[in-house]
């Protein structure tokens, strides 16, 4: 039996409205035409940015790098450490194959990674440095030979610490440009900068929507929405535990799901009042206050085979897991962009530090993919080969008569050309 304690008083975020669709493809259309003309009346417009060039010298870099606290160089280091070493094991679980499916007859595939990427990096209140390691150096773990890099400037300046991460990373060209005006010059390619295959990495709902109308001219990471948490806690845990996590995920933005699903009444309650007691004091409460006021709910459940229920129907970004049996969640949830097992770790961990990729599914998407990881620099290409005679007229002898089932008759003359070539009468097979 579910009770719901508090529930959101506002809707779900999908999709984009049709005021932003036109905008945004306005600018598209503008960055198609115009090029690099665009781009820079788009930066002074949005960002007050009109440099001489948006890409960073190799001289830029190093002094920008060296400007940057040397202990905050080591954490960017260490957490580069950890997504690459996670990103490293991912590849290395996908093999090329080949198979002999009958004499002669080899079938295969080949993991190649895409030539060039683009990946973006959020600015603003929230500057994501963590984004830089997670597109960036990940597309370099899978082998793309060219990552273009781009954030916007911060104040007018040059945000150091993303810079610094994204060199470190790996980028190979770095550009300070934000915005739709810089996925957009990195999809379509301008004067200086030439298009990219695959667009990756967080932004504003204006971003999102620009790689959501750039998807078919390039590949895209995900569609992107608000940050979603949801915790699946029992009293095992306290109230401040859940709220804190909660609410660190809450301030990601004003309409960011944050769920508590629990099998205690009492866990939910007191969560609530703890909520509105870190509120109070929290850095972030303008942002967090409103996302946890509108899209907020905390709902009780009997048990944790109804928890896990309809935790999988909800198939949320990221899943806190704090219960008597964290083990039968991992072995059962489906639907899920990432799970966090355990007081001992949360989602923070996961967006900045741990190891594994802070791009996740959001809006259900968790229902059909994952978030991004090595393998979506990697196109899966198959091929094959046929060095047998007898088995060339054998598959030919049965594409022939399925290809006259669908009337293709050009199909069915490449089989039985091969019939009669490699038949048992031509090459003289007993």
């Amino acid at each position: 039996m579910v009770e719901i304690l508090k529930d959101a008083i506002a809707k779900g975020v999908h999709g984009a409205d049709s005021d932003l669709s036109n905008l945004v493809g306005g600018i598209l259309s503008e960055i198609e035409s115009r090029g690099e003309a665009a781009v820079r009346e788009l930066s002074a417009k949005f960002d007050n940015w009109e440099p001489e060039s948006f890409q960073l010298s190799e001289e830029q870099i190093r002094d920008v790098v060296a400007s940057v606290d040397p202990e905050t160089i080591e954490d960017i280091k260490f957490a580069q450490t950890q997504i690459r070493r996670f990103a490293e094991a991912q590849l290395a679980t996908m093999h090329d194959v080949e198979i002999e499916t009958l004499p002669g007859v080899f079938l295969g595939h080949k993991n190649l990674p895409v030539s060039a990427v683009g990946a973006y990096v959020p600015g603003g209140r929230y500057p994501m440095v963590a984004s830089a390691h997670m597109s960036v150096l990940t597309a370099k773990v899978a082998g793309v030979k060219r990552v273009a890099a781009c954030t916007p400037p911060i104040d007018g300046e040059l945000p150091a610490e993303t810079i610094a991460a994204m060199h470190l990373a790996g980028a190979d060209e770095i550009y300070i440009l934000g915005g739709v005006q810089a996925v957009g010059s990195l999809a379509i390619g301008t004067e200086f900068v030439d298009s990219v295959d695959v667009l990756v990495g967080p932004g504003n709902a204006f971003v999102a929507e620009a790689k959501r109308q750039l998807y078919g001219r390039v590949g895209i990471d995900l569609p992107a929405g608000p940050t979603e948490t949801l915790l699946l806690a029992d009293d095992t845990v306290d109230a401040e535990m859940c709220a804190t996590d909660l609410l660190g995920q809450a301030e990601h933005g004003p309409t960011s799901p944050a769920v508590l699903i629990t099998t205690s009444r009492a866990l939910g309650e007191a969560t609530i009042v703890e909520v509105a007691r870190q509120l109070e004091t929290l850095a972030t409460a303008d942002v967090a206050s409103v996302a946890w006021e509108s899209y907020g709910r905390v709902i009780v459940v009997d048990d944790n085979a109804e928890m896990l229920e309809l935790a999988n129907e909800l198939a949320f970004e990221h899943v806190q897991v704090m219960t008597n049996d964290d083990d039968y969640f991992l072995a059962n949830m489906v639907n899920y962009g990432a799970l966090f097992l355990g007081p001992m770790t949360n989602v923070s961990y996961g967006d900045k530090v741990i190891g594994t990729n802070h791009t996740l599914p959001t809006q259900g998407a968790a229902r059909y993919t994952g978030g991004l990881w090595v393998g979506k620099f990697l196109k899966t290409c198959t091929y094959q080969r046929i060095t047998n005679a007898e088995s060339s007229a054998i598959i030919g002898e049965y594409c022939s008569r399925l290809c006259a089932i669908e009337n293709f008759a050009g199909h069915q003359a490449q089989a039985d050309i091969r019939v009669r070539r490699y038949g048992k009468s031509e090459v003289g097979v007993e």
